[in-house]
């Protein structure tokens, strides 16, 4: 299934509106948790329950006056409670509130983004399954190496975002903690059973030991993780653009009727996704520079964190939520062109099959630097003057001496290459069904 790509549903989680609607599901939550341990009236957490409301439009306006935003939302909903307000945010400080609720929307971010990442595997599974005796050339330094197929590719990217997801589960579960421990973080005011409950009821775990703030450490790992991941769809993407160019055209993005790749020549048909991709996952890196930037604050807490996170937290969820949809489409959409890989694999005229003739000659006794002379000898004269790699090693007298005319052509055979793909599968995706 191609996720929903969601401007709407990852970029909900990170609105005014609901940011303020998680600050008061977690004032809610600690209120409910005091009432259990009699700091607070039980019936004025059961009416706050019921009655509490968030004006978005309302907490603003106060907030012109307050320059708080925590002290303008507690001003808004404690109007809105009557007498019970003053029981509202009773015994908290802002970041008690802050941070458990940053927790939340991290959570449910990753949450969007792990759906991400199981809908790119399928497709990456997909395609690998699809492709994976179609054969290609492998390229080293960007210098044709040795056949590989194309399902080989789809494969190691699959492994490689297998390996993301659980990334993502430990960045999730690492940023899925909350704290009311108070202003540094002593319980002055409220007992550490109060936070227990609390995050119990939000579905988080309490930090162990907090300052003023749920130490910065933790975000640093989640805001890491997904340039991790937005590090591989680069990586594919840039694969990508690399079949597309001209003298390869491997494989291409679809491209779309009525779609123009330049304003000024009309035959183009550029990697414009791929590009894309590879640009935003930038953006990323950065984000997590600055997250780790975020570490290390004055004593118990500065707000030098705030301002930074505020922007790199829904710009990197969203953008990761963003990229990873726009990659599984474009996986799913590729264009290939298998005579064009089998063209591109015979451009050397069989030098890709160097290394079967070496390993075959020291196989026969020879040391492997006489053996590795004795093949570059006519893979040089392929290089230099043209002409087929196996006809010039037939020709040549020294390897004569050590194969056969039957053990030089099994040595050209493309299969040998492939004999462990099956194998490699397996390793990757376990036994088919």
């Amino acid at each position: 299934m191609i996720p929903r790509y969601s401007r709407e549903v990852m970029a909900r989680i990170w609105t005014e509106e609901h940011k303020f609607a998680t600050w008061l599901k977690v004032e809610l939550a600690a209120m409910e948790a005091m009432a259990a341990y009699g700091i607070i009236p039980q019936e004025a957490a059961q009416r706050a329950r019921a009655q509490a409301v968030c004006d978005v439009e309302v907490i603003l306006e106060i907030e012109k006056k307050t320059h708080h935003d925590v002290a303008a939302f507690v001003d808004q909903v404690s109007q809105c409670l009557g007498e019970d307000g003053r029981w509202f945010h009773f015994g908290l400080t802002s970041s008690d509130v802050l941070d458990t609720a940053f927790g939340l929307r991290l959570k449910e971010s990753a949450d969007l983004l792990l759906e991400d990442v199981d809908a790119l595997l399928i497709v990456l599974k997909d395609q690998a399954y699809a492709y994976k005796d179609l054969p290609m050339v492998g390229r080293t330094h960007g210098v044709h190496a040795e056949p590989i197929t194309l399902g080989l590719k789809f494969a190691l990217w699959y492994a490689e975002f297998e390996r993301h997801r659980s990334r993502l589960e430990q960045a999730r579960k690492a940023v899925a903690v909350g704290k009311l421990s108070g202003a540094v973080g002593t319980f002055a005011h409220l007992p550490p059973e109060v936070e227990a409950s609390a995050c119990a009821l939000l579905g988080l775990e309490p930090a162990a030991i907090a300052t003023q703030i749920i130490q910065r450490d933790r975000h640093a790992e989640f805001f890491t993780t997904l340039a991790l991941v937005g590090a591989s769809i680069e990586k594919a993407a840039l694969e990508i653009r690399h079949l597309q160019r001209t003298e390869v055209r491997e494989a291409e993005e679809a491209f779309a009727a009525g779609q123009k790749g330049s304003s000024a020549m009309p035959h183009k048909r550029n990697p414009i996704l791929s590009e894309n991709l590879c640009g935003l996952a930038r953006v990323l890196r950065a984000n997590a520079l600055a997250a780790m930037e975020n570490v290390a604050l004055w004593h118990e807490r500065d707000i030098s964190h705030s301002s930074v996170e505020r922007l790199i937290a829904p710009d990197s969820c969203v953008l990761l939520d963003f990229i990873l949809a726009r990659l599984t489409r474009m996986l799913k959409n590729l264009q290939v062109y298998p005579e064009n890989m089998a063209q591109n694999l015979d451009l050397t005229h069989g030098l890709v099959f160097s290394q079967g003739l070496l390993l075959a000659l020291v196989k026969k006794g020879l040391t492997r630097d006489a053996a590795y002379r004795l093949v570059q000898r006519p893979a040089m004269r392929v290089w230099e003057e043209g002409g087929n790699f196996a006809q010039k090693v037939r020709e040549e007298a020294g390897i004569g001496k050590y194969l056969s005319q039957d053990e030089i052509a099994e040595l050209f055979d493309l299969n040998r290459y492939f004999r462990h793909v099956p194998a490699i599968f397996e390793r990757v995706f376990g036994k088919e069904q």
